[in-house]
């Protein structure tokens, strides 16, 4: 398994979050086994941080997590949210257009450090926050800089509506999808999993072989590419399964647990 690395990252959900979405309390164990040997960990998610408070509690409010697929970070040690790469409006509202002409009838949704929007069109998987949802006309809606684009639409599966959308996006915003039904999301060009780890990365001098990192779908694909040592659990999109150097157990039998245990017995 070689040497302990330096650094630890790790995708939330569908990687270390079960399917019924709890995180074990074997899992919590393993990262603070991390933390007490000296080295860091770091959760990286396509999550925005107004959903990150109950991780936070998860964790003892250690570790630092970045969000949002490296647009911000969020501080879980005092609930500090900092903007690392947002998207200008500019190139918002040009992906945007983009988007919706490349796929007629996509809802869209802004996500930003502090709220989010959306169009009418746009539907959430929870029904029950269609009717919360912010509905704006487009210059409100894309009048400020955003850490992330959403785009959905159900008559497409996640991986087709990714085909389309990643040629009408080139040039303007990163775009990838993280397995939520009929949804792509995008964020400012050139930022990933991978850059915002490698940022910190170098803040602390750790090399890229020194970090290990877990995830389960295209968007943690950047990430696990970049990392010297990377691990799909076992229910990964089958392009993850092919893309990292193991393949450990799956999220429900805590699998990045089990490989971190051995690594810090």
């Amino acid at each position: 398994m070689g040497e302990r690395p330096r650094l630890v990252a790790t995708d939330l959900d569908g990687t270390i979050i079960r399917s019924d979405g709890t995180i074990s309390a074997r899992t919590v164990a393993a990262f603070a086994r991390v933390e007490a040997a000296g080295e860091r960990f770091v959760l990286v998610t396509g999550r925005p941080p107004r959903v990150m408070r109950p991780i936070a509690e998860a964790f003892g409010h250690r570790g630092t997590a970045i969000c949002a697929n490296g647009s911000l970070a969020y501080d879980m040690h005092n609930d500090r949210i900092e903007a690392l790469h947002l998207i200008p409006p500019p190139a918002l509202a040009e992906a945007a257009r983009a988007l919706r002409a490349a796929v007629p009838g996509i809802g869209i949704a802004v996500e930003y450090p502090d709220g989010y929007a959306a169009d009418t069109e746009y539907q959430a998987l929870n029904w029950d926050l269609n009717s919360s949802i912010p509905r704006v006309p487009d210059e409100e809606l894309f009048r400020r800089p955003a850490s992330k684009l959403l785009g959905r639409h159900f008559g497409y599966s996640c991986d087709d509506l990714l085909a389309l959308a990643l040629p009408a996006l080139d040039g303007l915003v990163t775009v990838t999808h993280s397995n939520s039904k009929g949804l792509v999301e995008a964020g400012a060009l050139g930022v990933s999993k991978a850059s915002a780890v490698a940022e910190l990365a170098a803040r602390h001098g750790i090399e890229r072989e020194s970090v290990t990192a877990f995830g389960d779908m295209p968007n943690d694909l950047p990430l696990l590419t970049w990392a010297g040592t990377s691990c799909a659990v076992a229910n990964a999109h089958p392009e993850v399964l092919t893309a990292t150097t193991h393949v450990i157990a799956s999220n429900d039998e805590d699998g990045v647990a089990a490989y971190l245990e051995r690594l810090y017995p």
